[in-house]
């Protein structure tokens, strides 16, 4: 029996390349995210055969992550692993300057769509038999130490890693895990400028080198892959020379 993994953010990026990793490792895979077209498209390129669902939905809607996990729930009949992978930032805002609008927009998102994901996903892996499962938590090295002017993304960051580990907590009498990946520039569209410069700590702007974003969904593959009695609590995979140990 395949195990099933749901992967929110599935449409582009880390979480695109995650599916794929999912479906090539025999795993059934629930792709959501918010654009219907760049879904499909993951689940093109996963295969026909691909044993997946395209799933449109907003984390932000307790809603629509209901009937996300109600319908994997119908599909599949269980859930065993949840990479809670959505997130936006935002363009770089000097403090005073961040519109409300903003802050909430990207706490709704990385924050509370984790919450309401790991909600549902902790539901149904307590009441599923056999009982368990495992969540993944996307953090970032931002969960660690700020890039300029980033507040929200940061706070949220931050605060994820504070759901890690309460996750873990809660999880223990119900077999489900929890863990936290902190992935440092993996080359994706969205990291594309960091090929020709963004602002550093000091106020210069630099390139920063990137890493292949097949080497953060082999890194996820390994920590799902786990049996439910181990579990990587918390890993950074980053570029070697990155500004992250140093920074600032």
């Amino acid at each position: 029996m395949r195990p099933v993994a749901v992967v929110t953010g599935a449409g582009s990026g880390i979480g695109r390349s995650c599916a794929l990793a999912f479906f090539k490792n025999g795993y059934s895979v629930v792709l959501a995210g918010r654009d219907p077209a760049h879904l499909n498209q993951t689940l093109v390129d996963a295969g026909p055969d691909a044993p997946g669902l395209a799933i449109p939905t907003d984390v932000c809607d307790p809603a629509a992550v209901r009937r996300l996990f109600d319908q994997t729930r119908d599909a599949f009949g269980r859930v065993d692993v949840l990479l809670n992978n959505a997130g936006i930032s935002g363009p770089p805002c000097v403090f005073d300057e961040i519109p409300f609008e903003k802050w909430q927009a990207v706490v709704s998102t990385n924050l509370t769509g984790a919450f309401l994901c790991a909600q549902e996903a902790f539901r149904l892996m307590k009441s599923q038999s056999p009982q368990g499962g495992r969540i993944i938590n996307n953090g970032s090295i931002s969960a660690h130490a700020p890039r300029p002017n980033s507040a929200p993304y940061t706070a949220t960051k931050h605060a994820l890693t504070g759901l890690t580990k309460s996750l873990s907590l809660d999880g223990r009498a119900f077999n489900i895990a929890c863990s936290q990946i902190d992935i440092g520039n993996a080359a994706t569209p969205l990291t594309e400028k960091m090929k020709v410069g963004i602002v550093q700590a000091n106020g210069v702007v630099a390139p920063e080198p990137r890493m292949d974003v097949e080497h953060a969904a082999s890194a996820v593959l390994y920590m799902a892959g786990l049996p439910l009695d181990a579990n990587v609590q918390f890993m950074t995979i980053m570029a070697t020379r990155m500004p992250y140990i140093g920074r600032g």
